[in-house]
C-alpha cells in the first residue's frame, strides 16, 4: 500500500484528516453482514437436520430389516411386511431428497451471491481510500499552487541581485510549468479515483437493499418447503405405522388361535383302542 495512503489513514483515525463517510451505506453493509451470518447459520443447521434425517433413516431401515428377517414365512402378513419395509425405506429416501431439493438447494443458491458482493464491498472501501488520498493530494497541491503564484507575482527585486532579468523570467516560467504539471496530474488522478469509487458505490447502493429484501422470500420458500414435506412425510409414515400395527394385531390373533388349537388338542381324550379276544 502507498505510504501516503497509510499516513492518510492514520491521520483519519486520529481525527486530523477528513474522510468520505456514508452513514446510509454503512448501515447497508451492517445489514449485509448480519444477513450473511444468518444465512450461513441457517445453511449449517439445515445440513445438520438433513444429517439427522439420514441417521434416523438408517436406524429405521436396520430396525425394519431386523423385523423382516425374523418374520417367519408362515406368520400372518409375511408379504405385506416385506412390502411395508420397502415402502418405509422409500418414504425416508423421498423425504431426504425433497428437503434437499426444495430447502437446502434454495439456501445454497441464495448464499452463492454473498462472496462476490463481499469482495466488491471490500474493493469499494479500498477505492474510497484511494479517492480520499487523491482528494487530499490535490487539495494540498492546490494550496501550494496559490502560494507559488503569489510568490511569482511579487517583484523579483531580491532575485535580480543574484541573476539577470532574463534568468529570473526563466526561473519563474519553470516554477509555473512544474506547478501546473503536478496540479494537472493530481487533478486527473482525482477524477479517475472519483469515477471508479462512485461507480462501485452506486452499484452497491442499488444491489444491497434488494438483496436484503430478498431474504424474506428465501426464508419463506425454505420453511414452507420444509413444513410441507414434513407434513406429507408424517402423514404417509402414519399410514405405514397403522399398517404395521394392523399386521401385528392380526399376528397376535393368529398366535392366540394357534395356541387355543394346541390347548384343545392337548385336552382331548386319547382315542379308545379296541381289544381282540
Amino acid at each position: 500500500m502507498n505510504i501516503a495512503i497509510v499516513c492518510l489513514q492514520v491521520m483519519q483515525k486520529l481525527g486530523k484528516a477528513d474522510e468520505t463517510r456514508d452513514v446510509a451505506f454503512e448501515e447497508m453493509v451492517s445489514n449485509f453482514n448480519k444477513q450473511m451470518v444468518d444465512g450461513g447459520k441457517l445453511q449449517r443447521d439445515m445440513r445438520a437436520y438433513l444429517l439427522a434425517v439420514k441417521t434416523m433413516h438408517d436406524a429405521s431401515r436396520r430396525l425394519q430389516d431386523c423385523l423382516a428377517e425374523m418374520y417367519e414365512p408362515d406368520w400372518f402378513g409375511k408379504e405385506e411386511m416385506d412390502a411395508l419395509t420397502e415402502d418405509t425405506d422409500t418414504l425416508w429416501l423421498d423425504y431426504h431428497q425433497n428437503i434437499t431439493d426444495r430447502s437446502l438447494n434454495t439456501l445454497d443458491s441464495y448464499l452463492t451471491q454473498f462472496p462476490d458482493i463481499k469482495a466488491r464491498i471490500a474493493k469499494r472501501d479500498r477505492k474510497m481510500v484511494d479517492f480520499d488520498s487523491a482528494r487530499h493530494h490535490f487539495s494540498s497541491l492546490q494550496k501550494g499552487k496559490k502560494k507559488d503564484e503569489a510568490k511569482i507575482a511579487k517583484p523579483a527585486a531580491l532575485l535580480e541581485k543574484a541573476a539577470p532579468g532574463w534568468a529570473q523570467v526563466l526561473i519563474s516560467a519553470h516554477q509555473v510549468a512544474q506547478t501546473n504539471l503536478s496540479f494537472n496530474q493530481a487533478e486527473e488522478e482525482l477524477g479517475k479515483s472519483q469515477k471508479i469509487f462512485e461507480e462501485l458505490n452506486v452499484e452497491l447502493q442499488d444491489e444491497l437493499p434488494v438483496l436484503f429484501d430478498n431474504r424474506v422470500g428465501v426464508y419463506v420458500s425454505t420453511f414452507q418447503g420444509l413444513a410441507g414435506h414434513q407434513e406429507k412425510f408424517h402423514k404417509e409414515m402414519g399410514k405405514l405405522n397403522q399398517s404395521l400395527n394392523d399386521i401385528m394385531t392380526k399376528l397376535e390373533a393368529q398366535r392366540e388361535i394357534n395356541e387355543d388349537a394346541n390347548h384343545s388338542e392337548a385336552a382331548s381324550p386319547p382315542p379308545k383302542v379296541g381289544h381282540i379276544f
